[in-house]
This record gives C-alpha cells, sequence and structure tokens, in this order.
C-alpha cells in the first residue's frame, strides 16, 4: 500500500458567469490539484457537482437548502459530474470526468422532512449523499454509482495507471 495524506485545497469554488455543469467540476477538480506547492508526490484531487440542466445545485450547507434541492430533484433526473485530476511530481496534469444520470422517485414532504432529520444532506452537493438512505428514493441510475458517491472508481484507476502505478 502506497503512503498518502489527505489535504485540503484553499480555493474559491464559486462558479464563473454562465459556466456550465461539466466545464465548471473540470476547472475544481484541476484547481484543486494544482492549489498544493510542487512537490515529489501525486496530487489526486476531485469535484462533484449536481446539475440540474445547466443549473449547479449548491452544496447543502443547511436544512433549507437541503429541502430545496431535494424539491427540485423530486420525481426528476439529474446529472451527477465526478471530476478527478491527477498531477504527478513533474507537473503533467491528467483529468477525466465521469457522467451519471441519476432519477428520483417523486418524493412526498413526508419522505423528504425523514431525509432531511436523519442529517445525511450536510455538505452533500444538491443535498444528498446516495451512499446512504437516499438510496431508497432513487428511481433508476445510469453510468457509475461510485461517482455520484464522490470518487468515480473506474476513471481514478484509469488515471493512477496512465502514470505508471501498478494496480491490480
Amino acid at each position: 500500500m502506497t503512503d498518502f495524506t489527505v489535504e485540503a485545497a484553499d480555493i474559491d469554488e464559486t462558479a464563473q458567469a454562465s459556466e456550465i455543469p461539466r466545464d465548471y467540476a473540470r476547472r475544481m477538480a484541476r484547481e484543486k490539484a494544482l492549489a498544493l506547492p510542487p512537490s515529489d508526490a501525486f496530487v489526486l484531487a476531485g469535484d462533484t457537482v449536481v446539475a440540474l440542466g445547466r443549473r449547479i445545485l449548491p452544496k447543502a450547507e443547511d436544512e433549507a437548502t437541503a429541502r430545496a434541492c431535494l424539491s427540485l430533484l423530486s420525481g426528476r433526473r439529474h446529472r451527477v459530474l465526478s471530476a478527478i485530476a491527477l498531477r504527478a511530481p513533474d507537473g503533467t496534469l491528467r483529468e477525466r470526468l465521469s457522467e451519471t444520470i441519476v432519477r428520483f422517485k417523486p418524493l412526498s414532504p413526508a419522505e423528504i422532512d425523514g431525509y432531511i432529520a436523519g442529517g445525511e444532506w450536510d455538505g452533500k452537493a444538491g443535498g444528498y449523499a446516495i451512499q446512504g438512505s437516499a438510496e431508497g428514493l432513487i428511481a433508476a441510475i445510469a453510468g457509475s454509482h461510485s461517482g455520484v458517491v464522490g470518487l468515480p472508481l473506474f476513471e481514478t484507476r484509469a488515471l493512477l495507471r496512465a502514470a505508471g502505478f501498478a494496480l491490480a
């Protein structure tokens, strides 16, 4: 097993005017990968965006935001875009993007209240975490489940292999 550390990138995560969700996710992953000073270590960074059309749904920092996101997603399909970037010690940057379509079942006010009460929404893009009880609110998914969780494993393995990591 390779040693690793986890460090938060201190960057401005504000979307640029008229920036589409796919470009925003890629830019965030890239900026996070480049935010740490150069070193002899590989840096893997990522960002996950929940998009309803061209609209980027926020990370839910309070119950009102989570409730608003769930109400918007109720009975609708949306895209989850998970971008990752790998910066090599020589400065080479590799990027990948996972796109998954998720469809929520129509949610009753009681279902939204129940999900909010559980607290899993806190800090999550679009106000939900598929790896928890929100799984029961989702009618269909097409694409990468791990990408919706936040780290698309297929794409991550491809980046690591391209950078020369031997993976089983």
